[in-house]
């Protein structure tokens, strides 16, 4: 079974797909304010990240070597990976 979790900010959705991430960390050094590594070494969201510019969460999600992030636009449509 798929672990994905996912946050709305602002207008964007982004989705965590927990089984596909390898913590690389990658993702929390773009967007410190937006993503974690919890206790498994896996991305999580950090909390209270409510509110980000909409292209400092997509740098962060591209960034992703596994492709583990995603970005949905206001509409649904996948933006990232």
């Amino acid at each position: 079974m798929t672990k994905i979790v996912e946050k709305k900010i602002g207008e964007l959705t982004v989705r965590i797909d927990r089984e596909l991430c390898i913590g690389s960390g990658n993702c929390v050094k773009v967007a410190p304010d937006l993503f974690e590594l919890d206790e498994e070494v896996i991305c999580s969201f950090a909390p209270g990240a409510e509110s980000m510019p909409a292209e400092k969460i997509i740098d962060a999600c591209e960034v992703c070597p596994v492709q583990a992030l995603f970005v949905l636009d206001k509409n649904g449509r996948e933006i990232v990976p």
